[in-house]
């Protein structure tokens, strides 16, 4: 008798937590961090900001010296302002919304600092675990997606940009 009732005990226990796992699913905070673009040229560090996501460029190939990238202006955006605005550093990723019913982030914006434009945005992470975002007009059918995979600090890119700036600042 004692041992049907330990049974039925934690075969409740088990379902219980089981099922309070399986619909915890998964957390919004995952497309928080550092992300290499698939084509590695560019890296991106998202962060969360208040109840939303954005993301800034940390990295890029500027197809010239390590130098030319912390140079580089955004020389093409409309607003006449902004275009003495370094790119490293520059903020291209705004406004991104949780929905946990999709495991997805929508409602954003991307920056296109090359072509100076923006675009309605949306994410999400595959499968396979690399970021896909979305950049498209109005229509998630029309546009353009960037897939990313998460990096850590001790990539060579990054590793390379810190040396840069010691050696910079023992120039001056």
């Amino acid at each position: 008798m004692l041992s049907k009732v330990l049974i039925n005990f934690f075969t409740l226990v088990f379902i219980f937590t089981g099922t309070m796992y399986a619909h915890a699913g998964p957390s919004p905070e995952q497309i928080c961090g550092k992300w290499a673009s698939t084509e590695k040229n560019l890296i991106i560090e998202v962060y969360r900001d208040n109840n939303n996501y954005k993301a800034r460029i940390v990295w890029f190939n500027s197809g010239g010296s390590a130098k030319m990238m912390y140079t580089t202006v955004d020389d093409q955006n409309p607003d006449r302002s902004l275009r003495s605005r370094k790119v490293l550093g520059m903020s291209i990723l705004k406004n991104l919304n949780y929905y946990p019913d999709k495991n997805a982030w929508e409602d954003g914006i991307v920056y296109d600092a090359k072509h100076g434009r923006e675009w309605n945005a949306s994410a999400y992470i595959n499968k396979k675990g690399l970021l896909e975002v979305r950049g498209y007009w109005h229509f998630k059918c029309i546009g353009r997606t960037l897939t990313f995979k998460k990096v850590s600090d001790d990539i060579p890119e990054l590793k390379a940009m810190r040396q840069d700036r010691i050696l910079a600042s023992r120039e001056n």
